[in-house]
C-alpha cells in the first residue's frame, strides 16, 4: 500500500521519497495512493500538522494524524516510512521517568524491544536497558552494515559496562552520544568516559559525545557553561540541547548561547582558549578528528 507521509517540518531525518511531504498536496495527481498520513513529532507542531492535515483532506484520500507529539505508543519500526532510510529504533521506552522527557508519558514507563531491522543511525529511546542478547543482536545487525554507526538516540552513561565498550569499538561507531541533563548525571558519565577510555576508546577522537540540556527553568548561562566545559573534562564533545516547553518558544539569547555550543570545532577551539583540559588526553592531543 502506497502512504503519502506529510511532516509539519523538514529534518535531517525527515524523509526524502518522493511521498514524502513537508507542505499542502501538490498540483499533480498522485497516483496509487491509498491514504495519508500526518506524522507531528513535536507537541509545538500540532498546530501546523493538523492546518496540513485539513489542506490534504481535500483531495478526497482518507488522512490520519499520529506521531510522538500524540503520546501513543510506538509501533514495530517500518524503516523509511517516518524516518529516512538509514535511521533505525530497536526499541521503544525507558525505565526512567525524567521530568522534562516524553518518553514515559508515550510509553508509560515500559521498556520494549522490537523486531530489529536495517539501518546505522540508532535512535532508541534508552537502548543500554535493553537485554543483553537485544543489545548483542543490534551490534550484530550493525556489522553489516554498509555505513559506520551513530547512536544519536543517545546512551544511558549510568548503564553502560566493559562489555558495551567492547561492541561500541567493534562496530567502529562514528559517534556515540550520552547526556548530562541532571546534576545525578555526571558522576555516571565521568565513570562511562574512563570505561570508554579502558576499552581503547580515546577521548581525543571525539566519537563520544554529551548531549547537555541547557535554559530549562532556573539555568543560568553560566551554570551551563560549567555543566559543558565539565562534560569536556569528563572526556566527552558536549551539545548544548535548548529545552524547550509544549509551546516550542526558546529565549533569543539562549539560542544565541546555544549556537557557540553545537559545532565541535568551534566547541574544541573554546575548552582551548579556555585552558580545559580533556581527560585522558596531554598537552596538544585534543585536536579534533
Amino acid at each position: 500500500m502506497s502512504i503519502v507521509r506529510v511532516f509539519p517540518r523538514r529534518t535531517r531525518a525527515t524523509p526524502d521519497d518522493a511521498l514524502a511531504f513537508t507542505g499542502p498536496p501538490p498540483g499533480e495527481s498522485l497516483p496509487d495512493v491509498q491514504e495519508v498520513h500526518v506524522s507531528v513529532a513535536f507537541t509545538y507542531d500540532l498546530d501546523r500538522g493538523h492546518q496540513l492535515a485539513e489542506a490534504w483532506v481535500r483531495t478526497g484520500l482518507p488522512v490520519r494524524m499520529g506521531g510522538p507529539a500524540f503520546h501513543e505508543p510506538g509501533g514495530d519500526f517500518i524503516p523509511g516510512r517516518y524516518l529516512k532510510h538509514g535511521y533505525v529504533i530497536t526499541s521503544r521506552g525507558c525505565p526512567n521517568r525524567c521530568w522534562f522527557c516524553a518518553v514515559p508519558k508515550r510509553e508509560g514507563g515500559v521498556l520494549r524491544e522490537l523486531p530489529i531491522t536495517e539501518g546505522w543511525n540508532v535512535l532508541d529511546d534508552n537502548l543500554l536497558a535493553c537485554s543483553e542478547a537485544h543489545i548483542r543482536a543490534v551490534f550484530a545487525m550493525l556489522e553489516r552494515q554498509a555505513k559506520r554507526p551513530l547512536f544519536t538516540g543517545g546512551l544511558e552513561a549510568r548503564l553502560l559496562r566493559p562489555w558495551h565498550v567492547d561492541l561500541l569499538r567493534s562496530v567502529r561507531a562514528t559517534r556515540m552520544y550520552f547526556a548530562y541533563d541532571t546534576p545525578e548525571d555526571y558522576e555516571p558519565l565521568v565513570a562511562a568516559g574512563r570505561l570508554l577510555r579502558q576499552g581503547g576508546i580515546s577521548a581525543a577522537s571525539h566519537r563520544a559525545a554529551c548531549y547537555v540540556l541547557i535554559g530549562y527553568p532556573g539555568d543560568t548561562m553560566e551554570a551551563a557553561e560549567r555543566r559543558l566545559a565539565d562534560t569536556w573534562r569528563a572526556g566527552f564533545l558536549p551539545y548544548a540541547m535548548l529545552y524547550r516547553d509544549n509551546t516550542g518558544n526558546t529565549d533569543g539569547a539562549w539560542r544565541k548561547f546555544q549556537t557557540s555550543w553545537i559545532r565541535p570545532v568551534s566547541i574544541v577551539a573554546q575548552m582551548r582558549a579556555a585552558g580545559v583540559k580533556l581527560a585522558g588526553v596531554d598537552g596538544e592531543g585534543d585536536v579534533y578528528a
